[in-house]
């Protein structure tokens, strides 16, 4: 019998896109020859996988799960909005969400995770040779609180736990929890709606702080104003940034009088104990992943369908 070697089960995992057990299984069954275990994985389905890789997967389902301190949301793309109807693309959404919040929110841990006799990647490996689509785990991650909600919103429900959009907020109390976590959902309600970029001003990422100063300061140059008062009058207009892109002080989609961070504390007399957000995530579906042209004429075309 051959020696099947790592570097072996590699080459043959690279060449077919199929999961690594099936690789070493496929090389064992073929004796160690690399052209008859490609067959071998070609006959069970398994290396549909690698013809599917090098398309553009920009749809498929944000997945939220939650424990009563903890809660995960993972994004799952598929090549079609199709997919994300079919009830084997659902559940392994929900799976994954399920295991990332065991093991975190890092992609590769999630990817190495099992989930009963197989690991995730060889799950997505068996879906998409079972759909016929390319699929990825593109991103995920994991909030928690010591005391309080990691509450959940989820937009274009498909299913529960699933849809377009995917908001998780943790809020840090040790106030009453079924009050806390129906506040929490209005809070990721706002979130996903309103898409802020920080908890507050604090939360802002310097370089984005800085592009808005120099753009502040040259509107201001091109307007005549005195290089003297720039700066002054760069920093009220910072306060305008936070205002509408940081959470505590963006209008409560609820109530627009108040900013989301004096509703919190107007709430926190109903929930018994004060309320501090910690963390938020938002995911929108496909965000930032670059979709080729559609050509639909010439797709009717190339399948034969023109008249």
């Amino acid at each position: 019998m051959a020696n099947i070697t790592a570097s072996m089960v590699k080459d043959l995992r690279e060449k077919t896109g199929a999961g690594m057990m099936d690789c070493k299984t496929a090389l064992t069954e073929t004796n160690g020859d690399m052209e008859a275990a490609v067959d071998w994985l070609r006959k069970k389905g398994l290396s549909k996988a690698a013809k599917k890789a090098g398309r553009v997967a920009a749809e498929g389902l944000i997945g939220v799960f939650t424990a009563p301190t903890k809660g995960s949301i993972v994004e799952v793309n598929s090549e079609t909005d199709f997919v994300a109807r079919n009830d084997h693309f659902q559940g392994l959404v929900k799976m994954i969400a399920d295991v990332a919040l065991n093991v975190g929110g890092d992609v590769e841990q999630i990817l190495a995770a099992k989930a009963g006799s197989m690991t995730i990647a060889e799950a997505i490996a068996s879906a998409i040779a079972t759909i016929g689509e390319n699929m990825t785990l593109r991103r995920a991650a994991v909030l928690s609180v010591t005391q309080g909600v990691v509450a959940t919103y989820v937009h274009n429900e498909v299913s529960k736990g699933l849809g377009k959009i995917g908001v998780l907020v943790a809020l840090e109390s040790p106030g009453n929890t079924q009050e806390l976590a129906a506040i929490g959902r209005q809070v990721a309600m706002h979130i996903a709606s309103a898409n802020p970029v920080a908890i507050d001003a604090s939360g802002v990422d310097p370089a984005v702080v800085k592009r808005e100063k120099d753009i502040l300061a040259d509107k201001f140059r091109q307007q005549g104003k005195a290089e003297a008062m720039i700066e002054k009058i760069t920093e009220s207009g910072l306060k305008t940034f936070y205002k509408e892109q940081t959470l505590l002080e963006q209008p409560f989609i609820f109530d627009d009088k108040k900013s989301v961070g004096q509703a919190l504390k107007e709430y926190e007399g109903k929930v018994g104990g004060p309320i501090k957000v910690t963390g938020f995530v938002r995911y929108g579906l496909g965000e930032g992943i670059e979709k080729p042209p559609s050509d639909f004429a010439g797709e009717v075309a190339a399948a034969g369908g023109s008249t």
